[in-house]
């Protein structure tokens, strides 16, 4: 009787890839750091010079906010303002160019899951915000008049992290939007921009009239930068809890949202 031969079984894609994933993250990361001068060093030397501005040539003649200097005020928003733009970029860059240079099977044929995919291009986008936030908080650090005490370390690593997951996310989902950079310009013009400007970075928002001070409120990153900010000078100008609580949640779901346009394909596979 013939010996039975089982055919070789297919590899089963269905586990965790680590090899994957960890590829593509560090993809990721190698995408921004090398051209370090451009995606890390630019964004530290912006916030410099809106420190020197603002310490320098406006903060002396302007009275305490929240108990403290004008420049220990407005150090951890120019901070948290580098975290989201640059976790922003990252990944929205990141996909538009694989869509305009035709290079999304990249990612696409290897055998990565939606949720590995997510995971990878969020990470890699959080690595960059949390990288420059650090590099820009060193050097903001050591500038006179603008010195940052720590008052509650959990609530800088908690919005710090945040922020930029929920930014890197953002920026997927832009990425995955936009058909050309124009489009990826307008989210960024007319949607992070103007959101990061009118959260409070340079004011405290209940000093504003209604319906603005209301408004506010509903704005994300006015919860971001509060609590980031609230690590460093002990004051908040909203509620904290409301603040962890609504961040996780967003996070989450933004996360989830991200999940399903990849599961679908969303405009990467047409």
């Amino acid at each position: 009787m013939a010996e039975s031969v089982i055919p070789p079984q297919p590899r089963d894609y269905h586990g965790w890839n680590w090899s994957g994933f960890v590829t593509l993250y560090q993809r990721e990361i190698r995408r921004f750091w090398k051209v370090g001068t451009q995606t890390v060093a630019a964004p530290v030397v912006t916030t410099l010079l809106y420190m020197l501005v603002f310490v320098v040539a406006v903060g002396a003649s302007r009275p305490a906010v929240g108990g403290v200097t004008f420049g220990h005020f407005v150090a951890p928003g120019l901070i948290m303002m580098a975290i989201l733009n640059n976790a922003f970029a990252n990944s929205s860059s990141s996909l538009i160019q694989a869509k305009m240079m035709g290079l999304t099977p990249d990612f696409l044929t290897p055998p990565l899951s939606a949720l590995e995919q997510v995971l990878g291009f969020t990470l890699g986008a959080a690595t960059r915000g949390v990288v420059v936030g650090a590099v820009t908080a060193l050097v903001i650090g050591v500038l006179p008049g603008a010195g940052l005490s720590v008052a509650h370390p959990w609530a800088i690593l908690y919005f710090g992290l945040t922020a930029s997951l929920i930014l890197g996310l953002a920026g997927i989902l832009a990425g995955l939007w936009s058909e050309k950079f124009d489009q990826l310009a307008a989210v960024t013009n007319f949607l992070i921009m103007p959101m990061t400007f009118l959260s409070g970075t340079f004011y405290l928002v209940d000093k504003l009239p209604e319906p603005f001070r209301s408004a506010s409120h509903f704005n994300p990153f006015f919860y971001l930068i509060d609590g980031f900010r609230y690590g460093f000078i002990g004051h908040a100008d909203g509620s904290i809890l409301i603040g962890v609580v609504s961040m996780g949640v967003l996070t989450a779901g933004m996360f989830l949202w991200c999940w399903r346009l990849f599961v679908t394909g969303y405009r990467l596979k047409s």
